[in-house]
């Protein structure tokens, strides 16, 4: 079992491994043909604006640029006439770039761009070009710097219509790219929690069904165990009444038939106790409530364990200092409960030690304090957690020296919250445990 545990969990972490790495190298690839998409479309807005500069160069001749004169007195004045950098402004060549990658659906990515003449004149080439222009073409991690589109007109000598180029470097276009990728990547990380949620669900559902086996298969061990005694016992005891001597004595058939009720009625004690139990968990218990003072009952069963506590040379305080007793409550449950206390506390204590249990009440506002300390073995932490676990009994090794089943204080906290109160437990190891209950007065019936 516990083999097939773990190779199933390997299993499932290794499934869960593959699907975020495909999970991984899906987006990788959708953010690779995303990256592709809008250089495409970044080439092709600037492609659009080369063509609309073409179109625009032949066909206003007249130059409005305010940076050339209109009369040219020089060579180099008379060469730029005829170019965009004399026909058209800085800020208008960038409107018509803005309009191009608006088009594109590039509307949040900012660029830069530099207008120039073609490399091979005397003079300064670069005609116009924005201030961040250099330090933006030179990063290569964030921007990218788009294929520079030629203005080429075909007619006239290269004196007459020089050649230009245009270059545009598109700003952080990676974040642009990321952020068209926002609904995969929020996709894949929903799918992949509501995977990782399932991993853990089904490893919780595995370890609860292997804790539920074992917790079956105490049970029935334990169950084996405390109805084995009873039934060899009434074996031997139906052998014995077989017997002629004891056939003879009416005394020895008075005995025998004692032992045969008594073990009887301890059965059924113990089948009652797991019917209880059922019926607490299923909610099927019909508390027959009322008025019940808390100090008289504790006072009852603790008489009854009396010459169970002086066979261990033990003894029972009651520290009763509740000005008021009474709840609302079902006597025969609280009965019982306050029986099972006191059980515990002489099953679970210390050998070759007195038994010292100290039975104390007090009233905290509308509240009855009840607190049951007993100087036994004590519980570890773990054990504290799950003592009020339905058929969970501290492991003692090999040993089976306490009886019992687990429903004990399973039973204590079904009844204590049926009561509309509260049971906690502090114990250390080897000194000790204490119980501390909290129920509401029944004030109305004062």
């Amino acid at each position: 079992m516990k083999k097939l545990f773990v190779l199933i969990t390997v299993l499932i972490s290794l499934s869960l491994l593959g699907i975020i790495l495909f999970q991984v190298s899906w987006l990788k690839n959708a953010a690779i043909l995303r990256e592709d998409q809008v250089r495409q479309r970044i080439d092709n807005a600037v492609n659009e604006v080369g063509l609309e500069l073409i179109q625009f160069k032949t066909q206003y001749s007249t130059p409005y640029n305010n940076d050339i004169p209109l009369f040219p007195r020089s060579a180099h004045d008379f060469f730029k006439r005829n170019t965009i950098h004399a026909k058209m402004s800085h800020q208008k060549l960038y409107e018509r770039i803005r309009k191009a990658f608006d088009r594109a659906g590039l509307e949040d990515l900012g660029f830069e761009f530099m207008l120039m003449l073609r490399s091979d004149q005397p003079f300064d080439p670069v005609e116009k070009q924005t201030p961040n222009y250099v330090q933006a073409n030179a990063d290569t991690v964030h921007n990218y710097s788009a294929k520079g589109v030629g203005i080429v007109v075909s007619s006239g000598s290269a004196f007459e219509n020089p050649d230009e180029a245009l270059f545009v470097v598109a700003l952080d276009y990676k974040k642009l790219v990321l952020r068209s990728l926002t609904g995969n990547i929020l996709l894949a990380i929903l799918f992949t929690l509501v995977i990782i949620a399932a991993f853990f669900v089904t490893v919780y559902t595995m370890l609860r069904q292997k804790k539920l086996g074992e917790i079956k298969n105490d049970f029935i061990n334990n169950m084996t165990h405390e109805f084995k005694t009873p039934i060899a016992t009434i074996s031997l005891a139906v052998d014995a009444l077989k017997n002629e001597k004891v056939m003879s004595s009416r005394e020895r058939m008075s005995y025998f038939s004692g032992i045969i009720k008594e073990e009887n009625q301890r059965m059924n004690k113990q089948v009652e106790a797991i019917l209880k139990a059922s019926q607490f968990e299923k909610q099927e218990v019909e508390l027959d409530k009322g008025p019940v003072h808390v100090h008289e009952i504790i006072k009852l069963v603790a008489d009854k364990f009396l010459l169970q506590l002086q066979e261990k040379n033990g003894r029972a305080e009651l520290a009763l200092g509740a000005s008021n007793d009474l709840i609302k409550g079902d006597e025969v449950h609280f009965t019982n409960l306050v029986n099972n206390l006191i059980d515990n506390a002489v099953k679970y204590s210390k050998e070759h030690v007195p038994i010292h249990l100290k039975i104390s009440s007090y009233n905290s506002g509308d509240k009855l304090i009840l607190k049951f300390e007993d100087n036994g073995i004590g519980m570890t932490r773990e054990t504290q957690k799950r003592v009020f676990e339905k058929f969970y009994r501290a492991h003692t090794g090999n040993l089976h020296n306490v009886k019992g089943f687990g429903l004990g204080l399973n039973y204590v906290k079904s009844v204590t919250q049926s009561h509309n109160g509260s049971i906690k437990v502090e114990s250390t190891l080897g000194r000790g445990s204490v119980f501390t209950l909290e129920f509401p007065l029944e004030t109305d019936a004062r």
